[in-house]
């Protein structure tokens, strides 16, 4: 994403215009767009046109309009994202308060603006802004006859290509068959591996499995390199690194994060800083529950005393369509800035983000314990039954 323009006023209101150059940055702008922000931005609209003669056609052209934003829909597996809403400056094509749908596409800019800018949209333009964030992480999960390969980037978990061939069993006496189709599975991955991983950005290429079907694969996958002389795998052997998992399905990637020796190669990654964090406030949570609160009521009471060293919170919050809702989030994590202590967003497009939002959305790791404060609580519900 480039920041071409920002201009936002001592109240808060203002305008930044951005031009979205990956897939990925459709998810930023997504948690960028609320309900009643105006977005100026090139579109095609269909118009009819009528001859001298009488007779009436249709072509497509290319404006830019202003909407009034009223609908935001994004397709979290293609990164598109369309906003419907109500033209709020007329020109030839269309006039004031028809309905139009703009879907942004890349590497054309557009134009945000909103009544209101908070520290949290402020913070995601900087992220998605910073060239450094990218997705420097590839996984491939796999169990015999089922392979997924994903890219594990700073907002988001994207599934590239799913594998999946059918492996008849070993029969007494003869394994042709079997062989024949792991050989048929193991090409199969290869060759996504090859049409999806950019190894010029990828730093780590994670393959996991139960069992050995992970170093199989890599034996095959080293043979053939060697074989047809592929200077792209040859070149990132190191990149690639063997990770035990339960399964071949996606949710074991984030089994995959919390091995130490994966954290520690991806020490640098925001999605495995996300799983560290969330592993902390579990194993808080076990040992010293009185400092590992979740829910918005118990950790906002706990930033009000100045207890809360870590706050874990889900970004699907501030998507919230009730402007004193999203506030109330957007106070939390003002408040807890403010006060020293560290705020980790999480993705709800991670293994770890949806695991956040099964908590609620809100959870904290306190500096010190509050005892009292879970237990007035359930004093206070067990009053009301």
């Amino acid at each position: 994403m480039k920041l071409l323009h920002k201009d936002i006023e001592k109240d808060s209101a203002g305008q930044v215009t951005l031009m979205p150059d990956e897939a990925e940055d459709m998810w930023h702008t997504y948690n960028l767009l609320q309900v009643g922000d105006s977005l100026r931005a090139s579109t095609i609209r269909k118009v009819q046109t009528e001859s001298a003669t009488g007779s009436v056609g249709s072509s497509r052209v290319r404006v830019t309009l202003t909407l009034c934003v009223e609908t935001i829909d994004f397709d979290s597996h293609a990164c598109q994202l369309r906003v419907k809403g109500t033209n709020l400056e007329e020109n030839q094509y269309v006039k004031m308060g028809a309905y139009h749908t703009i879907e942004l596409e890349l590497n054309r800019k557009f134009t945000l603006a909103k009544k209101s800018w908070d520290s949290i949209v402020l913070d995601r333009i900087e992220q998605a802004c910073d060239v450094t964030q990218k997705a420097d992480v590839a996984a491939v999960v796999m169990q015999e006859g089922l392979a997924n390969l994903v890219l594990v980037t700073p907002a988001m978990t994207l599934l590239r290509a799913k594998v999946e061939v059918t492996i008849p069993r070993k029969r007494r006496g003869s394994c042709t068959q079997h062989e024949k189709a792991l050989e048929r599975f193991y090409e199969a991955v290869m060759q996504a591996i090859l049409r999806h991983i950019n190894f010029d950005v990828v730093k780590c290429m994670l393959v996991a499995s139960p069992g050995f079907v992970k170093d199989q694969f890599i034996t095959y996958l080293y043979k053939e390199a060697v074989r047809q002389d592929n200077k792209v795998l040859l070149e990132n052997r190191p990149k690639f690194m063997l990770v035990h998992s339960s399964s071949g399905h996606k949710y074991s990637l984030k089994e995959i994060l919390c091995d130490p020796t994966v954290t520690s190669r991806l020490s640098d990654t925001k999605a495995a800083s996300e799983v560290r964090a969330l592993e902390d406030f579990y194993k808080m949570l076990q040992h010293e529950p009185d400092r590992a609160f979740y829910g918005v009521a118990h950790v906002e009471k706990a930033a009000d005393v100045l207890a809360v060293d870590t706050l874990l919170i889900s970004d699907i919050l501030f998507r919230h369509q009730d402007v004193p809702t999203r506030s109330r989030y957007v106070r939390l994590v003002d408040n807890v800035k403010d006060n020293g202590g560290n705020v980790r967003i999480f993705s709800s497009l991670h293994v770890s983000g949806e695991q956040l939002t099964q908590l609620s959305g809100v959870a904290a790791i306190l500096r010190f314990p509050i005892a009292d404060l879970s237990e007035h609580e359930d004093d206070s519900s067990s009053d009301d039954d």
